[in-house]
């Protein structure tokens, strides 16, 4: 499940929309009535559930709103002359946002004007394994952020623009998520948090963005790093180092 909040404008007025998108393997039936149960504010009914087969389902992600329309095929039908840019940035939330929060977060979207929020919910079987058996920690969280920017324009002046768009957005969000450290999600590589330039000061370098993305477990990877490629023979900017370089 994801809560998407975006900056729009309705009515002449700008607002910030909510969506809930979710992915539940079973009939629309048993959802509809599972929500019921645990999430009755949602309100879902069945017009707003639709079946699909397992590859319909990947196109849908993939936006393919008519996903049940769409042949499968257009997931080959790749055009390398064409180019998007993004930038992710992430974080985690312990403790409830309230109401005031909220609203000053919203305020800032509409602010900075194009910044997209995802919200992942934690807990359920994710909470159940300890923070400890895999290199990912963050369990316990409520929910993890993706602070999402994306645009069209090559232009160095339209990157800067828009990175420094998401940068401002992340300082605004700061007060409302975790601290010492605030902890990143791996998957959305961010190099703002933190760039190893594998010189000999290797081990510090990487223990900046390290313990934001794994924790307590960075050691332990550093560990195995050393074990299996002793000579950091496969590494990038943000790569696990030796324990040879502290």
């Amino acid at each position: 499940m994801r809560l998407l909040l975006q900056p729009v404008t309705r009515n002449k007025m700008q607002t910030v929309r909510a969506s809930v998108v979710a992915l539940f393997l079973g009939k629309q039936d048993d959802v509809i009535s599972l929500l019921a149960k645990e999430f009755p504010e949602l309100g879902l009914k069945k017009e707003n559930c639709t079946e699909l087969t397992w590859i319909q389902s990947v196109l849908w992600w993939a936006n393919n709103d008519n996903a049940t329309e769409v042949k499968p095929e257009i997931l080959l039908d790749r055009n390398p002359d064409s180019a998007s840019f993004l930038k992710r940035k992430s974080d985690f939330v312990e403790k409830e946002i309230n109401k005031e929060g909220l609203d000053f977060l919203f305020k800032k979207m509409i602010e900075v004007g194009k910044i997209g929020l995802v919200f992942n919910p934690y807990g359920g079987k994710m909470s159940e394994i300890g923070t400890t058996e895999t290199p990912f920690p963050h369990r316990t969280k409520l929910y993890k952020v993706q602070h999402s920017m994306n645009w069209k324009d090559p232009g160095t002046e339209a990157e800067s623009g828009f990175l420094g768009q998401t940068r401002s957005f992340y300082s605004y969000m700061a007060p409302f998520v975790t601290k010492n450290p605030r902890h990143a999600y791996i998957n959305y590589r961010d190099l703002d948090i933190g760039v190893n330039s594998h010189g000999p000061n290797s081990y510090k370098e990487a223990e900046v963005y390290g313990r934001k993305y794994f924790g307590e477990n960075f050691d332990r990877l550093v560990k195995v790093k050393t074990a299996v490629d002793p000579q950091n023979f496969f590494r990038d900017e943000q790569s696990i180092p030796t324990s040879s370089s502290k």
